[in-house]
């Protein structure tokens, strides 16, 4: 397991958010000043520097419960609302999204252009606003220190890492199904045809060394696709042609997406010990994140009346009948964080740090409690 992948896994779940977000909110034809003040609310909590700090550390991924508080939090830190059916489904097309983008990615190295053109796109939902720019590009240039330096087969166990988290993800998205590169049990086609990954060659030819490595024989094989030759590497620059596509907004064509469970997805679900009975670290690994998250800066509206309820369904019926029919061991239990800075919340979260402190032990050995609370602490 990489402990370089979660700024990674964070950025590319919080851009497909964003894609997600900016759609829903064109969708229902939101006012225009509305629409920017939440994806600037947003973009800015998510990209806080001092939290892109203690992300960048290097650490081992949360639980997926624990993330998808985080995701929870940051999609209410402006003035929309989402009832717990559009939550899971919108963190089921981010998830879904991202876990395609790694299997497609030509190379290990590629997922880095994958974040990048999810910056890219983020950096033109909020253009208008300057000073959040700086802070997408202070990420940027944080991204390009940590892993411009990795070897081919760090990326690779960063790839690896992301697979093992998306393990066992077969959720049916109705964009993937109309493209033709999801089958209708969930899984991802993988292509036989396209450009092959920059520095290698198409296939079709072997060739043959004697002992002093010179070169004595070829043979041509048939592969059976339609490969051609990259017609260049992408720009990991601050600006440039990134040529990848994965990681750009599927988004900006507006359609319907829809989600369903595939078969195997409700029988995995219920076989899911963490869903069904969650161990007592892992509840409380999410208890301690939630109190934790209460200490993020949120943009509160000085208007009650100016918040509003966002619906990623077409309709409310839809909605409706997808809070009824999504199993339950699929569902995320909605937590209710208290963001004020009150005394109780203030002795909670010393008693909470209290049982998560290691006195005798290594500071690399603390719990992943220590983690999460470096994450958060002071936003």
């Amino acid at each position: 397991m990489s402990v370089r992948t979660l700024p990674l896994l964070f950025l590319n779940l919080g851009g497909e958010m964003l894609y997600i977000l900016d759609q829903r909110l064109r969708a229902q034809n939101v006012p225009g000043d509305k629409a920017r003040k939440v994806l600037n609310d947003i973009v800015s909590t998510m990209f806080n520097r001092k939290f892109m700090e203690e992300l960048f550390k290097p650490q081992e991924l949360y639980s997926k419960k624990a993330l998808r508080t985080v995701y929870d939090r940051l999609a209410h830190a402006s003035i929309i609302r989402l009832n717990q059916a559009s939550m899971d489904k919108l963190y089921d097309l981010m998830t879904v999204a991202f876990k395609y983008q790694v299997l497609m990615c030509p190379r290990p190295k590629d997922v880095l252009l994958v974040t990048f053109n999810h910056l890219d796109a983020i950096k033109g939902l909020i253009r208008d606003s300057p000073a959040i720019l700086n802070q997408v590009d202070e990420t940027f240039q944080q991204l390009t220190e940590v892993y411009g330096g990795l070897s081919a087969g760090e990326f690779q166990l960063i790839r690896q890492t992301l697979l093992i988290f998306f393990q066992d993800l077969h959720i049916r998205v109705s964009i993937f199904l109309k493209d033709r590169v999801q089958n209708s049990n969930g899984r991802f086609v993988l292509p036989v045809s396209g450009p092959v990954p920059w520095g290698t060659e198409v296939p079709g030819l072997i060739r043959m060394f004697n002992s002093k490595g010179e070169e004595v024989k070829t043979v041509e094989f048939k592969h059976g696709g339609n490969y051609v030759a990259a017609p260049k590497e992408g720009s990991f620059e601050l600006y440039g042609d990134r040529v990848l596509k994965l990681g750009t907004n599927m988004y900006s064509v507006n359609r319907p997406v829809e989600t369903h469970m595939s078969g195997a997805s409700k029988n995995l679900a219920s076989q899911t010990q963490e869903s069904i009975a969650p161990n007592p670290l892992a509840k409380e690994e999410l208890n301690f994140l939630a109190r934790l998250l209460g200490g993020m800066e949120t943009k509160k509206p000085s208007d009650p009346e100016a918040g509003f309820r966002l619906n990623l369904f077409a309709t409310e019926e839809e909605e409706e009948q997808a809070a009824l029919t999504r199993p339950e061991e699929l569902s995320y239990e909605v937590i209710n964080i208290q963001a004020t800075q009150d005394q109780q919340r203030s002795e909670e979260l010393a008693r909470i740090m209290g049982e998560f402190e290691i006195t005798d032990a290594p500071r690399q050995s603390a719990s992943k409690g220590d983690d999460l609370l470096a994450m958060m602490d002071e936003l």
